[in-house]
């Protein structure tokens, strides 16, 4: 399995990831009127290990890559994870405007690690998806335990 897989560079990926990373640099700088999510976290060793899985899955797509997947096009799943990133920024922009509801925060949460997931299952990059389920897993613990339960 192993063998199908060669180190290099997925621009592609990065420009996802940089994609989906915007609204958080954003939000760094300039925090949200009713910014819940500046709040202490309950869940801060799950957390932690969300954060790990997510610096490994963003490796993951940028540096390895399946050598039998296809070249990148509209296929369904890329158009997905294109949605899924429509999604997130119309969360964010409800969370700027104060809305901080369950919708929004599952918004934050759910399409951009689904955006993630997606590119993975395109790219045939097995090691990506898996870490991506795990990093969903992680950040929607974290939204349920801190801000919907």
């Amino acid at each position: 399995m192993t063998n199908k897989y060669k180190i290099g560079f997925d621009m592609r990926a990065l420009l996802l990831f940089l994609i989906i990373m915007a609204p958080n640099f954003i939000w760094y700088a300039y925090p949200a009127p009713n910014d819940i999510l500046r709040a202490d976290s309950i869940t801060q060793t799950i957390d932690s290990i969300t954060s790990v899985l997510q610096v490994l899955m963003i490796i993951a797509l940028c540096a390895l890559k399946n050598i039998e997947s296809k070249k990148l096009s509209a296929t369904p799943l890329i158009i997905g994870a294109g949605v899924c990133c429509i999604l997130y920024y119309i969360s964010w922009f409800a969370y700027y405007n104060g809305f901080v509801g369950k919708v929004v925060i599952l918004g934050l949460t759910i399409p951009p690690s689904i955006a993630f997931l997606l590119y993975a299952i395109d790219r045939k990059n097995l090691f990506a998806g898996l870490l991506s389920i795990l990093f969903t897993l992680g950040h929607a613990i974290y939204a349920a335990a801190n801000f919907i339960l």
